[in-house]
């Protein structure tokens, strides 16, 4: 075996299949060797499954020639006879005002010039239709990045977590801080490139077409623009005095003085990607500081709008909060719509299922479902709207979280009965669209005579919170944290496996949420519940830390609330006793937890426990509707309006 470095070895015939089976197969053809023994019965799968694999890549990448009616050019000259057929000028704009901002990332040479070790890729022109700019084309100039070896550096661009987000919006609102947002102009073009490379340029270059040049800034498409942007915006964020959050990169903390009354709080400038969110007293001067290292785009600078693909709004509850909300129904409805004219033009279904009140089919059981599996065309659209449900549950429609969990533990092999299952639920979104979560910093109302405290020296020790030594000094107003946690039993009818789900909240703003099914099988409701209980307990712990590495204070312990009365007892009182094995890892890990002063347990009737919205599949009525509206308002409730 010779390798690309010139060295050689001696492999296993058996290894080589296994590590590199197409390049084997197709040196046996080459070599006339696909007929002995060893290759005769395998070369011809290896060839098949490649060639299936590339149509459909191939027939894939062919297939989307339009998109919301506009048919989008493969090639720049396509793009051209397009205008023309049109009589306008749209796709023409669109590569002349990208043109005009990544010439910058090209030092046209002579061919003798250019210098030795330099790698030749190609460049060229991807074009797309952004809804949100009422149907305007855009032209994005990639280079091949493909074409080029791997650097031996991370070569990603990391974003900002949702949660963070949710928590900097949360502390904004408790500080009275402003929250300002803009765009990066051509992000990656402000980093310098950090490979040797260089392209002939293409008919997009107009008059210096066929020239050589070579490539000087972080240009999208190589393998490493996404960390050279991540390393130049570092440096600028040092340089204005910003340190990047240990427990999230993508937040940059600054210690600042409010001149009015001399009040000390953290300033915080959120990234994702190109997408920046400033948070301070006077933000818009942040930004603006920002824009002299990376240039953000004409106008981009204001009061933030759309985010992450959801719409962010100043509030006004009705006790006379002013806070953040953020509403997903833009993007609902464009899923639904879209949903809707797949299901007419390529299912042949000319409306959504029948449905209740609820988004889920009544008496419906997927994991038994034994309908027929589906073909890969459709089992493909089956994944990519549980994707689009995901998403949407991640900008706050929690309302359909249990349901979206439960659809994707079939995405491996789906069937017809979950389509129509998934279908339902864009039924019910089709039906109910508008909601928002509104990040409300109010202090809840906590009833400390429910928290009993005990000493549990006896059976832990003198045991204490961690508490990070690099944490920086809190500022602003301190916070509260609660949960709400529960277990569904067994409510997997095939593998009997139990479901978590728990709401946490910083004050009274949702913060995280989950609902997943259990690893393991309980065969109790106490055992299902101290698992759910345990794996809260673990995403507070790492709640606190973050909270704690934005200089943000904790008032004290997390509260939570839970509706087992034999766990909150064996969680809350020292003297109980567990002999049960298979159980006791949970057990001792969330009473270590009370122990330490991290939390506090206590019980919560079963009908108030917002934790059963991520753990069952509850059908329409009193119940579901009462706990939806524990964390979402409709867009048109009049406890909140738009400030």
């Amino acid at each position: 075996m010779q390798w690309k470095d010139g060295s050689t070895s001696w492999e296993k015939l058996a290894d080589l299949k296994e590590a590199y089976p197409v390049e084997v197969s197709e040196y046996a053809v080459s070599n006339k060797l696909d007929s002995q023994p060893a290759f005769a019965w395998w070369v011809p799968y290896v060839l098949k499954k490649r060639d299936r694999i590339i149509a459909a890549v191939n027939k894939r990448y062919v297939k989307k020639t339009h998109k919301f009616g506009f048919e989008i050019p493969k090639t720049v000259e396509r793009a051209y006879e397009i205008d023309k057929e049109n009589g306008n000028t749209f796709w023409a704009d669109a590569i002349e005002k990208e043109m005009k901002n990544v010439r910058v990332a090209f030092n046209i040479v002579d061919k003798e010039d250019i210098p030795k070790g330099y790698q030749y890729i190609d460049c060229h022109i991807i074009f797309d239709v952004k809804m949100e700019a009422n149907f305007r084309r855009k032209a994005r100039l990639v280079a091949g990045g493909h074409q080029t070896d791997q650097p031996n550096v991370p070569t990603y661009a990391s974003v900002v977590s949702r949660e963070t987000v949710r928590i900097a919006l949360t502390y904004a609102a408790l500080n009275d801080l402003e929250v300002k947002g803009s765009d990066i102009k051509n992000a990656y073009l402000a980093a310098p490139c950090e490979e040797k490379v260089y392209t002939i340029l293409g008919p997009e270059f107009g008059p210096d077409q066929g020239k050589y040049a070579i490539i000087t800034r972080a240009q999208y498409g190589l393998k490493s623009a996404g960390s050279s942007f991540n390393r130049h915006l570092a440096d600028c964020m040092n340089h204005l005095g910003y340190t990047a959050c240990k427990a999230d990169p993508d937040l940059w903390v600054k210690a600042e003085r409010r001149p009015d009354d001399g009040v000390w709080y953290y300033s915080y400038v959120l990234f994702y990607v190109d997408d920046c969110l400033a948070i301070r007293h006077d933000a818009t001067e942040c930004l603006k500081q920002i824009d002299k290292c990376f240039p953000m785009k004409e106008g981009s600078i204001g009061d933030p709008d759309i985010y992450l693909g959801a719409k962010l709004r100043r509030v006004r509850l009705d006790n006379g909060v002013t806070c953040w909300a953020l509403s997903s129904a833009k993007y609902v409805e464009e899923a639904v719509a879209n949903t809707e004219k797949y299901m007419k033009e390529k299912l042949g279904i000319q409306s959504f299922p029948k449905i209740g009140s609820g988004p889920w089919p009544n008496g419906y059981v997927s994991e038994t479902d034994d309908s027929p599996e589906l073909e890969p065309a459709k089992a493909n659209y089956y994944q990519s709207l549980v994707g689009i449900l995901h998403w949407m549950v991640e900008l706050g429609r929690v309302d359909v979280i249990t349901e979206t969990s439960v659809l994707a533990s079939h995405m491996a092999m789906p069937r017809e009965g979950h389509l129509d299952a998934a279908l339902h639920v864009f039924g019910y979104l089709r039906r109910k669209h508008n909601a928002r979560m509104v990040f409300d910093p109010t202090y809840p109302e906590i009833d400390q005579d429910q928290f009993i405290r005990h000493d549990w020296g006896r059976f832990y020790g003198d045991v204490k919170e961690a508490i990070p030594v690099d944490c920086p000094t809190p500022l602003g107003k301190s916070v509260d944290l609660r949960m709400m946690v529960d277990a569904d039993w067994a409510g997997d009818k095939a593998r009997r496996r139990s479901r978590t789900g728990f709401f946490i909240f910083l004050n009274s703003a949702p913060i995280a949420w989950c609902s997943k099914r259990q690893a393991t099988v309980e065969t109790s409701v106490f055992g299902a519940e101290f698992v759910a209980m345990k794996q809260g307990v673990e995403a507070l712990r790492g709640l606190r830390y973050k909270l704690r590495m934005m200089g943000i204070p904790i008032s004290g312990p997390s509260y939570i609330y839970g509706d087992n009365m034999s766990v909150i007892k064996n969680s809350s009182k020292p003297e109980s006793t567990l002999n049960k094995k298979s159980n006791s890892v949970c057990y001792h890990a969330v009473r270590e937890a009370v122990a330490m002063g991290e939390c506090l347990v206590t019980h919560i009737p079963t009908g108030d426990n917002l934790g059963d919205l991520a753990t069952k599949l509850i059908p329409g009525g009193v119940k579901r509707s009462r706990l939806v509206d524990m964390v979402l308002y409709d867009i048109e409730s009049p406890a909140v309006a738009d400030d």
